[in-house]
């Protein structure tokens, strides 16, 4: 089963549709939507360390399970609904203030307008 705040291996296509790469992602939908939907809502993940204005770098201390080969930055508006059968593989899951973080940002991103 897929929980919110696992890190799961996706392949995404390359734009030529010849190939694919497998990209970290990190789930942010509820563990309810994930047992009751074929879907996962997630965020994605990258090892471009660039600042980003919806993103900051983890490393493998962020996390509560696993570990992280480089450290890498989470994307928060990088946002994906993908069916939960293309998952390759679960290696690791964020500890919940790395999940604080993501959430805060995510309210941030969609926050109205003042």
């Amino acid at each position: 089963m897929l929980d919110q705040r696992d890190i799961v291996l996706i392949p995404i296509p390359f734009t030529d549709l010849s190939s694919y790469r497998r990209r970290p992602v990190i789930i942010i939908s509820n563990d309810k939507y994930n047992r009751e939907t074929d879907d996962i809502v997630v965020v994605a993940m990258t090892s471009n360390l660039k600042p980003a204005d919806y993103g900051f770098v983890i490393t493998s201390d962020a996390l509560e399970l696993g570990s992280l080969m480089r450290p890498s930055r989470i994307r928060v508006d990088k946002i994906y609904t993908l069916a939960q059968s293309i998952v390759v593989k679960t290696f690791g899951r964020v500890s919940e203030t790395t999940f604080d973080r993501i959430y805060g940002l995510l309210t941030e991103l969609i926050a109205k307008n003042s």
